[in-house]
């Protein structure tokens, strides 16, 4: 019988540097769950993406403002949600062209959605301009060859 193990939550304050509490509380997770150790760290690197994201442009680094990151376990699989409460620019509205941010066609910034959308197995981006907006990521356990 499936069913929701538990959720944990985190508020972050607005400041670079306080990803490396939402990545080690994933990692930490993500071994308790069973992950293997590259999809942890695929893990770590798509929530500091997301964190950075909304600490400088949902938040604009306004320490007053809190960066909240929730971690809901399923039996297969990690949902974590990354919300700003910030009235900074919310997610494009145009999705960036790769081909041409790598001929430095359009400026290199804004690669942080690509790479997180590399690195998990289900990503969306929610907007709500009354309250900020949030990541979401799912990264599934590799199912058990038995």
């Amino acid at each position: 019988m499936k069913h929701a193990f538990s959720s944990i939550e985190l508020s972050l304050p607005s400041r670079l540097g306080f990803e490396k509490i939402a990545m080690n509380t994933a990692a930490s997770v993500g071994r308790i769950m069973g992950f293997p150790e590259d999809r942890i760290e695929d893990l770590k690197t798509a929530i500091a993406e997301a964190c950075i994201n909304a600490i400088e442009h949902g938040n604009r680094l306004d320490e007053k403002l809190v960066v909240g990151v929730t971690l809901s376990m399923t039996p297969d699989a990690l949902e974590v949600r990354v919300l700003d409460t910030g009235p900074g620019p919310r997610f494009p509205v145009e999705v960036p062209d790769i081909d041409k941010k790598m001929n430095e066609e359009q400026q290199s910034r804004g690669m942080g959605m690509f790479l997180i959308e590399a690195l998990v197995d289900e990503a969306e981006w929610v907007s709500t301009p009354s309250s900020g907006s949030y990541a979401r990521m799912v990264i599934r356990l590799p199912k058990s060859e038995e």
